[in-house]
């Protein structure tokens, strides 16, 4: 093992004592082409939603008001 590969265990040896575990996320790469048109293609649909659904922001602020510790 080289120095590099030896720090990073023990550090990760030391984390696992603690108590926490490792874990791995996927998110979008947002340097991907298209990404943007993606994101605004998504959120028109959203918009278009809130229009044809007038209770539909009602619906969301009294669920999310359900949620400890969540200030709307």
């Amino acid at each position: 093992m080289t120095p590099v590969a030896i720090r990073v265990q023990k550090r990760r040896d030391a984390l696992r004592k603690a108590g926490l575990r490792p874990v791995q996320i996927w998110v979008p790469d947002t340097r991907t082409p298209g990404f943007d048109a993606e994101c605004q293609r998504q959120a028109r649909l959203v918009a278009e939603a809130e229009q044809h659904d007038p209770a539909l922001m009602s619906f969301l602020e009294t669920a999310a008001s359900d949620l400890d510790g969540w200030d709307v």
